[in-house]
């Protein structure tokens, strides 16, 4: 049987090297802020949770004593590797768990470090959890995201055509349901900084290997969007648009 873990890995292992390269995962101000964070953390023992294509433990492992980076996909980790040692760095190792089991002992780390992977998580709640049991008490967590807009229009289109790019997506959650789930978790909220991402149409699906029918039911959503839905969203006439990123810091 089939399940969502399965999912996950089947659409983003075969594209870990698309990851590795994208401009989009390798750059960006909340991306600037974790390695800020990490700076002040010089014998941290660093979880770069959902790691991807590793773009935050690249930041972060010049800083820290310890990054492991830890991925649902075993494909994902290769590369990561891969390019850890292209780039020399050797802080770094990879762990294979999914969000919600993770494979270390309570208290195991000092800093614990989440982009762009919780709207694939199962089940936020216990992704979270597990993000705060590993941590030790007091330690520092940042979780940054794609966040839904609060009116329901906006955030049932981009739900729409998330899922339609990538059938792992669950979901792009708002800011008030992050700040309650991060509550649920045990962690306490020190600060929340949002700024927009502008995701160009042919590079996102591409990365995706988003098949040519998705394509062209998203493009129909966006054609046929109100005028409202259009501008929330910045949507050009190339189907390129723009989203909303949060970032949470906090501490367990």
């Amino acid at each position: 049987m089939q399940t969502h873990d399965d999912v996950v890995d089947r659409q983003f292992g075969p594209r870990a090297n698309a990851y590795v390269a994208s401009p989009t995962h390798a750059g960006g101000p909340d991306l600037d802020r974790i390695e800020t964070i990490a700076r002040a953390f010089p014998h941290a023992k660093v979880l770069d949770l959902g790691c991807g294509g590793g773009h935050v433990a690249y930041r972060a492992a010049p800083h820290v004593a310890e990054v492991i980076a830890c991925d649902l996909s075993p494909q994902m980790l290769n590369a990561v590797e891969a390019e850890a040692t292209r780039r020399g760095i050797g802080n770094l190792t990879t762990r294979q768990a999914a969000a919600e089991a993770l494979p270390f002992a309570h208290a195991s780390f000092d800093l614990l470090l989440c982009r762009f992977t919780a709207h694939h998580w199962h089940d936020l709640d216990a992704g979270l959890r597990e993000a705060r049991r590993v941590l030790k008490p007091g330690g520092r967590a940042v979780f940054s995201d794609v966040v839904a807009p609060a009116h329901p229009l906006l955030d049932t289109h981009l739900q729409a055509v998330e899922l339609l790019r990538d059938t792992s997506h669950v979901r792009d959650y708002r800011i008030d349901e992050w700040q309650a789930a991060l509550g649920r978790a045990g962690f306490t909220i020190d600060a929340v900084a949002t700024h927009r991402l502008a995701m160009e149409f042919a590079s996102w699906v591409a990365r995706m290997h988003t098949p040519e029918p998705h394509i062209i039911a998203i493009r129909a959503l966006q054609r046929a969007a109100s005028e409202g839905v259009k501008r929330g969203f910045e949507i050009a006439d190339d189907g390129s648009f723009m989203v909303d990123v949060a970032l949470f810091e906090a501490r367990a």
